[in-house]
């Protein structure tokens, strides 16, 4: 993917556009990095102009607010009514003051993210929760858009297909993580990485042991100590699957191996990620606990955005601590190499069969370290089979959510 003189990928950098207005398709517009990415791109509207959007559909009434903020010609949802959504938009922009001035395009279906992906916006930014953002990321690069990806789990299940397309420059993480880590990359070659070091806060039982999460409760595990995510995102938090799920993410996206990528407590989220160099150098991105830099630094990669987050200020005293991860109490990473390193559809299965659980998990019907018992059992029990292709990818995941059901039916 890259030459020992090239800067590590986000890159060869694309240039910039010299001062264009991009034009910028955000998918999941409603969640928490649609609505932070709309915020970053009406305060700078000389530089964003939001000009489709795509959302699941269960809040109309948000999109149709959104739709008539931005001027969206486009919006996805998938499900729902269009004829409701267009009767939303309506009410929103009578009260915007501009009654039946809003005719946007309207895509709907499971697919209808994938057709506005498609549309071929500057920038698409899929802030999709969950695999059903593979589709919509193979077609916002198949349309030449810059990719700004939040949605790791579409690079998990299906990263040699996704990397395959991606021309040089076109992949921007928006993790904050691998934001960090392209952002440190562009302080050496890759002929100079020793490895990649990914932060996690270790979530709300940190320094827990393993019979100390034996009883811990869904409201509990939602409780993180530094975002508001959606549920599933902090479940995977409070499970250290989502720092599984990063290792994987960031051996695709830079090309490092499994074992030069260390996972390290950093229960403040100051140091985002770092780098480690031959020479003994370590380059951090540091920042404040939030996702505003990531956000907007992936739609305007590689140019910065004034003002995206209020700096850290210097003159305050603090403390930041730095703790080894429990691997017995949070085995999530360590199942997390074993995918990642296995390749093919092993990554996919991870990621349903911990889907599944989460659901389960919060249904009631499954403990906290089910969880990870469960993903674990069926990982073993996988085998991959054919050439990898999105047809195949879609086939594990249907089997080990499957799988995954009839292992915890029998619990």
């Amino acid at each position: 993917m890259t030459r020992d003189d090239d800067p590590l990928p986000p890159g060869p950098i694309r240039p910039t556009d010299g001062g264009r207005r991009r034009s910028v398709s955000l998918l999941g517009s409603t969640g928490s990095i649609g609505t932070q990415a709309i915020a970053v791109a009406r305060a700078n509207p000389d530089r964003f102009r939001v000009t489709a959007l795509a959302a699941g559909g269960r809040d109309l009434r948000l999109l149709a607010e959104q739709t008539v903020a931005v001027r969206a010609e486009a919006v996805g949802i998938a499900t729902g009514d269009p004829a409701q959504l267009q009767d939303a938009i309506d009410d929103a922009a009578r009260a915007a003051g501009r009654p039946g001035q809003h005719r946007p395009q309207i895509e709907q279906g499971p697919d209808a993210a994938a057709r506005i992906a498609a549309i071929g916006a500057d920038v698409v930014l899929n802030g999709i929760t969950g695999s059903i953002g593979l589709r919509p990321t193979l077609a916002a690069l198949d349309a030449g858009s810059t990719l700004a990806l939040a949605n790791k789990e579409s690079l998990i299940v299906g990263g040699p297909l996704v990397k395959a397309k991606a021309a040089p420059g076109q992949l921007v993480p928006v993790d904050s993580e691998h934001s960090a880590i392209a952002q440190s990359l562009r302080a050496g070659t890759a002929a100079e990485v020793r490895r990649l070091v990914v932060t996690a806060s270790g979530g709300p039982f940190r320094g827990r042991t393993r019979d100390q999460l034996r009883d811990v409760t869904p409201a509990q595990a939602l409780a993180h100590p530094n975002f508001a995510m959606g549920r599933v995102i902090t479940t995977n938090s409070a499970t250290l699957v989502n720092k599984g799920l990063e290792v994987i993410e960031a051996h695709l996206l830079f090309d490092v191996p499994m074992d030069a990528i260390d996972v390290v407590v950093h229960p403040q989220q100051y140091i985002h990620s770092m780098v480690e160099f031959v020479d003994g150098a370590v380059v951090a991105q540091i920042g404040r606990p939030t996702m505003a830099v990531p956000i907007a630094l992936g739609m305007g990669w590689p140019d910065r955005v004034p003002d995206a987050e209020v700096p850290i200020d210097w003159t305050t005293a603090a403390d930041w601590r730095f703790e080894p991860l429990d691997d017995e109490a949070f085995p999530a990473v360590v199942l997390a190499r074993r995918a990642g390193a296995a390749g093919s559809t092993y990554p996919a299965v991870y990621n349903a069969a911990n889907e599944e659980c989460v659901d389960a998990f919060h249904a009631g019907r499954l403990g906290f370290l089910g969880i990870t018992e469960t993903i674990e059992r069926v990982l073993s029990e996988h085998r991959a089979d054919g050439q990898l292709s999105v047809d195949t990818v879609l086939e594990a995941e249907r089997w080990a959510r499957a799988r995954a059901q009839q292992l915890l039916a029998s619990r």
